[in-house]
This record gives C-alpha cells, structure tokens and sequence, in this order.
C-alpha cells in the first residue's frame, strides 16, 4: 500500500465527520435529543488518541484491509505521533474478535523483565524501595513487546490484503517527512516535567529540543528521521529487525549504561502470547476483556458481579446512592487485586473464583448499601485451597465485517523512562515498575503488591489495562478501552455502565463525569462534574471525596443493531478522533 498524502486522509476525516452530523438519528443507540454525538459510518470506524493514527487506520480499511491490519498500522503511526504513549519500546494487550470463526482472542505483549533480573533489584543499602531505580533508570526499562506482538496479530489475523511493509508505510512517511506538531503534543512537550524528564536524555533532549531551539510550537513540522529508518528495517526485515542486529545493540547498550541488565539475548528470545480472553455475563451482554498478566478483565468482571445485583439503575447516573455502591464494589476488586494478581506463568492466579457469581454475591451481601466501609476494615478475599501510567494510549477499531479489535499499549510513564536507544528513535519504557518493589509498598499510581507480583526473571509486570469488547446476542456491540494507569479499569467499567444500565448513546457514555476508589488510598476520586449536593451525600455516608483531574481517554466504537457503527473519541484528551467510511 502506498501512503497516502495528507490532504487525502483530510478528505476523509470531514467526510466522516460530515456522515456523523448526518447520520445520527439511530433511535437503536441514541436517545431523541442527546447533548453529545458521536461519528457514524457503515463500513468501518477507528477511534484513537491522536487524529493523524485515527486517519491512517481509516485509510487502511479503505484499501481493503480489516481491522487488525488497520490496528496494526494505527499501533506504528502512534509510535511516530503520538511519542509519550505510543511506542515501539514498550508493549501491551490487544484483544481480537474473529468475526468469520466467531473466535475472540487475547495477545499478550506485555514487557518482561530481562534474565538478569533480581526481587531486589529496585532496593536501595537499607532494604527501601527506590523509585529512582524502577522509574528512572536503565533497571526499570522491560524487554519491548510490541513489535512482536503487532506482528503475531498481523500474521495470524491479518486479511492478507495488505503486507506487513504496507502497514507500516504510513507511520514511515509521518516520521521521514514529517507532520504537525498538534496542540496536545505541543503542550506535553513544553511541560516542565517532559523537559526536565527528556532533558537528562542527550539523545532525547536532542531530537524533542534542539531542531526548534527548544520546544516546538503547534503546526510545527516534527520529522524523526532515526526513527523513519528504524521503521523501514522493521518494514523490510519483519520483527527480527528490532529484536536482533543493530537496533537491538542500540536499545541493550542505552539501557546497559543506564545501570540496567538488558542482553541482546533478551531481546532474540521475546515471544509474544496468545491467550484466552476472560469472559463473564452483565445484564445479558457478553463480556470479553484481558486475563493476567493484567489484572483489568478479572476485576471490571468482579466489579460488574458485583454491581448486577443492586439496584443502581434505579437510583440513577452518578447519583451519591450509585456512586457509593460503586465505590464499595470497587474497594473490594482492588483489595483482591494487591493479593492474587500477577504474571500467570509464575504465580497461580484464582480467575474462576474471582471472577465467579457466587463470589460476588459473598461481597455484596456483605456490603452495606448505606455507610462507606472504611479501607482498613476490607481484606482481599480468601481463595478457595489450591489455588494474581496514565500516559497508556488505547485504540479501537471494527471494520464492515464484524471483526474487531481493542489494543491499549504503554510505555508507562509520559515518554517511558525519558531514554532514547541512540539511533534508533526509539523511546524506552519503564514498565518494570509496576512489579512489587517490595511487598505492601505502593507503585507510581498508589496500587499496593505482594509476592504474586516480585520481580522475578522472564516475568511479566502487572497491569491494568483493560482493552475489552462486549457482545450482545453473539455479535460486537462495544469496543472500548482506556490509559489511566490504576484507573484504567474503572474508567472501562463506567463506559459499559454508562451503555448497558443507564442507556447513553456512546458520545453521551464516554462524557459524563467519571469516579474511582481502588481501596488505598482511602477516598473516592472524582472528576468536575458532580454535584456539589451529591459529594455532601456522599461525605455523609463517610466517604473521604477528593475532585481532581480528569480520568482516562476511553476511545470507543459502539455497534447498533442494523450493523451501524458510532465511534466516540474521549474529550478529555486533545487531538483525539474517532473516524470511519
């Protein structure tokens, strides 16, 4: 496939704007006069966190290729534009729904530490965990996965229309000739802490600050020319090209001189999996979301057990009743989590038991519907005998056929850990942080660990990402997912809310105001948005409410009953768009 000039992805962002504006009368999905709207199109949509990636997706459903090819392609041209989440040093989850076998399946590209890795390895002289080292140092930087993991998914789901090289193509041209530099991309990177985070990076400090004398402006043209040539060895050379050679010597020795443990034979022996999705029922519609090593699958079905048999239909949207019964299903999600969770290959994790009716009938008979539970009054659970950054970036997309994908990757933090393998282009993450430094002790996003979760060689880092696909009468009816690091899972859970128990159009779903609770710290998040007179119901009921910044970036694409496809990109984030044909 030939990339496409940018006036022509233009052309087709307005046209599928223009199709949203007309189109949107579907009384299947929206209400009679909704205060948001979402795009509408009939033969396939993409919805991702910044504009040009949603346009590249869009044109490769256009020249044939089904959602995976267009996933894939979108997963490149995130690397190139949208730097501090999408990637090629990092990794993720990508959940696919095989329309024609009627098989949904979950790849697993999570990072892994490399061989050299230690349970120690994140302590400081006196037994402390120190954040410098898994945050900030070469020792926090995870083999990357998504190369390989792009690749699986292309190979094995993959239309055939289109090559690997043709996938890649577009993200290629963004880098080599430029694009841009959108108002998102210009803020983030004008932010005191990037450039302080960049700036102790020569390589990074040179390719973000130096062409522009400092940061760019807002329509600036950024190229990225090392990472243009990186990507056209991948292009030519497939994913032995990143993993072996050249690139490979450049990612071990940046981490390597950053006090990391990374061998090239890390790298060669990085194998991505393919797993089975976890799944449970609420209100009739199918759920299908990521298994272990995240822990988001199991607890949004844990938590939405839990929810199905109280009464928050009646009491209504973001209502103090709603949001505390929320809140306390939440609690009790995230207290298993900090116990049970963690790379399956090394620990036994309970997802039957976790994920059963039965256990959430245990907790929700315990709950009181009235008065909050303090933290410290809730325990994880008791597993029957024998037997785990906000800057994530998700994207869904679903083509005309029915086949779907919802793929949330990460680098981590904002630009990972701010290291640059010389060369290449390529930003490193600094995923490894999300192991348990040391047990009872929380990470960057406040979540507690235990031993399900220690660092261990070869091991996958716990995480909460939470791509997801829901299914009503066998066919797609939700593509959904979030970054937001420990609020990546209740973000999904409130759009799926939002959908199927309140019943907005997905625009509508993904506005309204948003909360979150995960246990410790002992408060109930909340965004602008909630009634002052709700929050004083709450703190009634003893809640400890806290407004703060705004969560996640959900990027969704609902389905309605004659096949129609609505996409809505989250407001919250600058540059997102949600687009199809």
């Amino acid at each position: 496939m030939n990339a496409r000039p940018f006036h022509r992805l233009a052309i087709v962002a307005v046209t599928a704007l223009w199709a949203g504006s007309a189109l949107a009368q579907d009384t299947a999905i929206l209400s009679a006069s909704p205060r948001f709207h979402p795009v509408v199109a009939q033969n396939g949509m993409v919805s991702s966190q910044e504009a040009l990636a949603t346009l590249v997706g869009v044109d490769v459903l256009r020249s044939g290729g089904n959602a995976v090819d267009a996933a894939v392609a979108v997963g490149f041209a995130l690397a190139v534009t949208l730097p501090r989440a999408g990637n090629i040093g990092g990794g993720g989850f990508m959940i696919v729904h095989d329309a024609k076998t009627d098989e949904t399946i979950a790849i697993d590209y999570r990072e892994m530490a490399p061989a050299a890795a230690t349970e120690d390895m994140f302590l400081n002289e006196a037994g402390d965990a120190d954040p410098l080292k898994s945050r900030f140092s070469g020792l926090g930087v995870g083999v990357p996965g998504t190369v390989r993991g792009l690749a699986l998914a292309h190979e094995r789901y993959g239309s055939g229309a289109l090559s690997w090289a043709d996938l890649i193509a577009p993200a290629v041209t963004l880098a080599r000739d430029g694009f841009p530099v959108s108002d998102d991309l210009a803020s983030s990177l004008a932010s005191t802490w990037t450039r302080a985070h960049l700036g102790r990076d020569g390589e990074a400090n040179r390719i973000f600050y130096e062409p522009t004398d400092g940061p760019p402006a807002a329509g600036a043209i950024m190229t990225r020319p090392d990472l243009a040539a990186t990507l056209e060895r991948i292009a030519e050379g497939g994913p032995s090209a990143f993993y072996e050679g050249p690139v490979a010597e450049a990612i071990v020795a940046k981490v390597n001189g950053a006090g990391g443990r990374m061998s090239l034979e890390d790298l060669a022996g990085y194998e991505p999996k393919v797993r089975e999705p976890v799944t449970g029922t609420y209100q009739g519609y199918e759920i299908a979301s990521m298994p272990p090593p995240s822990s988001g699958g199991i607890h949004l079905i844990q938590i939405l057990n839990i929810l199905e048999g109280l009464p928050i239909a009646e009491s209504g949207l973001n209502s103090a009743k709603t949001i505390h019964l929320m809140a306390q299903a939440m609690n009790y999600a995230y207290a298993d989590r900090s116990k049970y969770l963690g790379d399956p290959d090394f620990t036994s994790v309970p997802a039957d038991w976790l994920t059963s009716p039965d256990y959430a009938a245990d907790i929700r008979n315990g709950l009181d519907q009235e008065q909050a539970t303090p933290a410290s009054e809730i325990k994880p659970g008791e597993a029957p005998a024998g037997h785990e950054s906000p800057e994530t970036t998700h994207f869904s997309v679903v083509d005309g056929d029915g086949n779907a994908v919802s793929n949330t990757y990460t680098l981590n933090f904002s630009y990972g850990v701010g290291l640059v393998a010389d060369g290449t282009g390529i930003l490193l993450n600094n995923e490894l942080d999300d192991f348990s430094a040391k047990k009872g002790v929380p990470n960057a996003y406040g979540l507690i660990g235990g031993e399900a979760n220690a660092v261990e060689p070869l091991k996958r880092p716990l995480s909460s990402m939470t791509p997801t696909i829901v299914f009503r009468d066998g066919e797609v009816f939700l593509v959904t997912g979030s970054p937001g690091g420990s609020r990546i899972i209740t973000t999904v859970l409130q759009i799926i809310l939002n959908t199927v128990t309140h019943g907005l159009d997905i625009a509508s779903a993904t506005a309204a105001p948003r909360i979150h609770d995960q246990w410790l710290p002992d408060e109930i998040r909340i965004e602008q948005g909630i009634s002052p007179d709700t929050i004083r119901l709450l703190e009634e009921m003893g809640h400890e409410v806290a407004v703060k910044d705004a969560m996640g970036s959900t990027q969704s694409i609902q389905v309605g009953e004659d096949g129609t496809l609505y996409g809505a990109a989250d407001p919250r984030r600058a540059g997102s768009l949600a687009a199809g044909y």
